[in-house]
């Protein structure tokens, strides 16, 4: 930082941004092309690409905030700033499945028989595993809580504990999930109650995968001494996220499950 005379993080050139434009591109034409016309190599490209990029810019955060101390205080600060709005976009996005399930629930159509669930339509009970998954995500809470305490504390042993905790409870919650839809009596086709119950509740599976590698990305750091107790905000920023899918869990558990049974 010797060569300048601000504590401002001016990124060098990359290559990182231009190859996610194009792993981007290939997926989405890939995508089209297997479902149209049955063929999967431009999306298998698109997809080698998008992980080569995605390894290698994370990479290059990490040597920047870690070795290289390009991360000050002002460059934290518009990180987290950054990591708030990415949450609040996510907050809105699952607002969108709720409005879309309440839309259709509380004023159920004659198509539906005026009744919800509709016509045809045997709930999963909302006091089986779908109360064990809530318990083990708000068990992880717990643990993610204790891992960030240990950190701030340079309890590293602890740390690197309760982080193995919440990722083998977040893979729990996979496997539950998992074992839950394939006995669902129901499918994602079953009209709108399939298609609301389906998408939500999946889409939150998908938070809960992303959210578990972003944890273990941390324990890797962590084993590998990146964190210090007043320099650890991309572990902040995982618990962050994960503290959110919790919350999510709630009212998907509350309204879809338990009320919309």
């Amino acid at each position: 930082m010797a060569h300048q005379a601000h504590a401002y993080h001016m990124v060098d050139p990359s290559p990182w941004p231009f190859t996610g434009a194009i792993a981007a591109l290939s997926l989405t034409s890939g995508l089209t092309m297997w479902f149209h016309l049955g063929l999967m190599t431009l999306l298998e490209l698109g997809l080698a690409i998008m992980l080569l990029t995605m390894f290698q810019w994370w990479r290059d955060i990490m040597r920047e905030g870690t070795f290289q101390g390009h991360h000050t205080p002002p460059v934290q600060k518009g990180l987290r700033y950054g990591m708030i709005l990415f949450i609040i976009s996510e907050v809105f996005f699952f607002i969108g499945f709720f409005w879309a399930f309440y839309n259709s629930s509380l004023a159920p159509t004659p198509e539906l028989g005026e009744c919800w669930p509709p016509a045809g339509i045997t709930p999963l009970d909302p006091f089986e595993v779908p109360l064990l998954n809530t318990a083990v995500l708000l068990a992880s809470g717990v643990t993610v809580t204790w891992a960030h305490h240990s950190i701030m504390q340079g309890n590293r042993n602890g740390a690197i504990q309760s982080l193995l905790l919440t990722i083998t409870l977040g893979l729990y919650f996979t496997a539950l999930q998992a074992m839950e839809y394939y006995e669902a009596p129901f499918t994602i086709a079953d009209g709108i109650y399939g298609s609301t119950f389906f998408v939500a509740t999946g889409f939150h599976g998908l938070h809960v995968i992303i959210g578990s590698l972003f944890l273990f990305v941390c324990l890797l750091r962590q084993i590998k001494f990146h964190f210090t107790s007043d320099h650890h905000f991309g572990f902040e920023a995982a618990a962050w996220y994960w503290h959110f899918v919790d919350v999510v869990w709630l009212f998907l558990y509350v309204s879809i499950y338990w009320w919309g049974s």
